[in-house]
């Protein structure tokens, strides 16, 4: 038996018998495949209790023969020869005893990756439709109409903030056009929308000075003329 399969059958038993298996006797059987594996594969091999303790960090021997008499109950290790003494090891072998099927792991594991696949199909699917529709909006120039925070992050940027919610309801309410067309930069919009509104402060501002100063005029007039 390779380790593949010596691997295969313990899963198969644990996920058959959750409520027997513990972290310790996985440690324990596979730490016993990988010495055997180090000392060329043999059918028949020491494994000393001390040195298993030292390798999966268990700290009683007791506790380590609990799970190792487990293993041999359970048939996934043979007992040649049990060790008399402290100095002596045990000799074990890896038997053929368990599990027979293992169908229900097969089973999960087919079911999960149907899900898995069904999940990854659905993505792709959704994905490829999102993109097909940005893909149409670029091909008609049409804008993707902006957030109320990213449009007003811009306006804050150049110091208009108060007219962020103006521009962004002016431009909803209207489908997001520009006259007839569709916007095609709600940023480029929004500059000329700051543009335009500097120009008209401004021109407020002249018209103001202008009659401040006509006025003024009219009052040296008068007082001359008096």
């Amino acid at each position: 038996m390779n380790t593949f399969d010596l691997s295969r059958n313990f899963w198969n038993f644990a996920f058959d018998n959750p409520e027997k298996i513990t972290p310790n006797h996985s440690a324990i059987y596979f730490f016993a495949i990988e010495h055997c594996n180090r000392l060329g594969g043999k059918e028949k091999f020491g494994f000393p209790t001390m040195m298993v303790c030292d390798a999966i960090g268990i700290k009683k021997a007791s506790t380590y023969i609990k799970y190792f008499n487990d293993l041999i109950e359970w048939g996934f290790i043979g007992l040649v020869e049990k060790s008399s003494n402290q100095y002596s090891s045990n000799i074990i072998c890896f038997t053929n005893a368990l599990p027979k099927k293992g169908k229900a792991l097969d089973k999960a594991i087919m079911n999960h990756r149907d899900k898995q696949s069904e999940k990854q199909s659905t993505c792709r699917q959704t994905t490829k439709q999102l993109n097909n529709l940005t893909t149409k909006q670029l091909e008609r120039k049409e804008v993707i109409p902006p957030k109320f925070e990213d449009v007003i992050s811009y306006f804050i940027e150049k110091n208009k903030p108060l007219e962020a919610q103006k521009f962004f309801d002016f431009y909803e309410s209207n489908g997001w056009k520009v006259g007839k067309n569709k916007m095609k930069s709600w940023k480029a919009a929004s500059s000329g929308w700051i543009s335009r509104m500097n120009n008209f402060n401004k021109n407020q501002k002249t018209d103001g000075q202008r009659q401040i100063t006509e006025l003024a005029k009219t009052i040296d007039e008068s007082e001359f003329r008096s």
